[in-house]
């Protein structure tokens, strides 16, 4: 007999059937009223991945699922890793065209989806071999049906773990998204790096708060399950919900970007003392930089907690942490290379930079992706021979190895021929009473080759004028850094993950 069949090679799927076995009973995801344990949650992987087989489906074809926040999110990725397929994550917010971008592009041959996306998906289903429904047969055949009449044992498949478990489609700052090939091995590192790390592990419970179509989303989504913890649904962002949630299932453990913390922030102290929130003994931020001002909210309103701030991307993995320890000392850092991870800083010419000088960072560990799909040029251009990766991220390393995030090199600016970070300029508009956030971008001028320009969300009632904005500025920050025009806006155009979309304010300052 075999035990353990395909366990040799990491898959993302394996942690369920160890767990499975292990803690059979033990609550692994809780979704509004409705519950998996372990051993219902390996059960229906195995349906997943006997139903997609009975598919016909070309081998290792990807399948896309276009899904919220739900239980059934892990239970299709984990059945399609057993199945030797990978996911395409769409999301649920893009317009039609955009899906069908992606779905064309990633050339899926299935497509699994909540019945109540079917408008955005209607021009994307034809030629395909299969598509699945929940929660309505509007385009497809209805999941829960399909995955009834499958077998519950494990189909035992050896899918090599370079194989890519996901290809994630960057949410497109600078152009058309690209499709990120992330492997089992990679993504199966970052479970267990993440577990020792935040507490994602046995006994613990967990919140899946950043959309699970997301990097970061899917992988603090995910950990939880994949190394015998627990994880809480939260189906749709709302930070009243969101502390609901943590009071409810006693949550000690949650992944935040700063978007989120402004808005709880945002409730306000008469509403935020209504929770119950003693359970909570861990917070990690990612995918935009934490802003040092709001950052002292959160360890002043989460006192106790410890608070982690990461950097990362979709094609590097988690590349650094600030650890609780240094938050204060080392604000507005990220803190040191993560697990098995060797980062290089490097000039225009890549050389390497002297301590405490900007240069661009370089990231070489196992969780690196395998390439962009299709595209061997974008791939070649962002690594080096010897296995080194950057995703254009202007850095500096102190005297201590502590690395803080200068800007992204596309969006420096350059007046009057010296360099302007925009990071530098927005840690300071921010620190005017009237502004909840802003974003600086670099526009044309015919006497500095480009001037910088400030966007900026203001309190409700406040107004913020350009003279205003200068004469805080003045005392902060050199002449060549201040904004020589500002615009108030609603607010920021973002990703998925939560970052600025600068190209968006470039396109809308240029039409203006």
């Amino acid at each position: 007999m075999t035990i353990h069949p395909g366990g040799a090679q990491l898959n993302i799927a394996h942690g369920i059937a160890e767990f499975a076995i292990a803690q059979p009973q033990t609550i692994a995801i809780i979704d509004g009223e409705r519950t998996w344990t372990y051993a219902k949650l390996d059960q229906r992987t195995n349906q997943v991945a006997h139903l997609i087989a009975s598919l016909g489906l070309p081998a290792k074809a990807p399948v896309a699922i276009l899904l919220g926040n739900r239980g059934e999110y892990m239970e299709l990725a984990a059945g399609l890793a057993r199945a030797g397929h990978p996911f395409v994550p769409l999301n649920p917010r893009m317009s039609a065209s955009e899906v069908d971008y992606i779905m064309s592009h990633s050339e899926a041959q299935a497509l699994v989806l909540d019945d109540a996306l079917s408008s955005i998906a209607h021009g994307s289903v034809a030629g395909l071999t299969a598509v699945l429904s929940i929660d309505g047969t509007t385009l497809g055949a209805d999941y829960e049906t399909a995955l009834a009449k499958q077998p519950t044992h494990n189909p035992g498949l050896e899918v090599p773990e370079t194989d890519p478990f996901c290809i994630a489609y960057t949410s497109g700052t600078t152009g058309k998204p690209k499709g990120v090939l992330i492997s089992h091995r990679s993504r199966t590192l970052q479970f267990y790096t993440s577990s020792i790390e935040w507490g994602l592990g046995t006994g613990r419970r967990s919140i899946a708060v950043a959309p699970m179509y997301h990097g970061a989303g899917f992988l603090f989504g995910y950990t939880p399950v994949a190394m015998g913890g627990t994880v809480s649904m939260l189906r749709k962002w709302d930070p009243a919900e969101l502390l609901e949630l943590v009071q409810r299932d006693k949550v000690q453990t949650i992944f935040l970007v700063p978007t989120h913390a402004q808005m709880i922030r945002a409730l306000g102290p008469e509403k935020l003392a209504e929770f119950d929130l003693s359970s909570l003994d861990t917070i990690y931020f990612n995918a935009a930089a934490l802003p040092v001002a709001l950052k002292e909210w959160v360890m002043e309103f989460f006192a106790g907690v410890d608070i982690h701030e990461l950097y990362g991307s979709t094609e590097g993995g988690i590349v650094s942490n600030l650890r609780p320890a240094d938050a204060r000392r080392k604000a507005g850092s990220v803190g040191h290379p993560w697990f098995m991870t060797e980062v290089r800083v490097v000039d225009d010419e890549g050389n390497p930079v002297p301590v405490g000088e900007p240069g661009e960072l370089f990231s070489r560990s196992p969780f690196l992706m395998n390439g962009y799909l299709k595209d061997p040029k974008a791939t070649a251009a962002c690594t080096t021979e010897d296995g080194f990766l950057t995703c254009g991220d202007i850095v500096i390393v102190d005297d201590e190895g502590f690395i803080s995030i200068v800007d992204r090199k596309k969006d420096m600016i350059i007046s009057g021929g010296v360099n302007v970070y925009p990071r530098d300029v927005e840690e300071q508009i921010v620190q005017h009473a009237d502004v909840i956030e802003a974003a600086v971008i670099g526009a044309p001028d015919e006497t500095w080759g480009e001037k910088v320009v400030a966007y900026a969300v203001v309190k409700a009632g406040a107004s913020l004028t350009l003279e205003d904005l200068d004469a805080h500025l003045r005392e902060r920050l050199a002449g060549y850094k201040i904004p020589r025009d500002l615009v108030l806006i609603d607010a920021l155009p973002r990703n998925a993950s939560g970052k600025v979309v600068k190209t968006e304010l470039r396109e809308m300052y240029a039409n203006a």
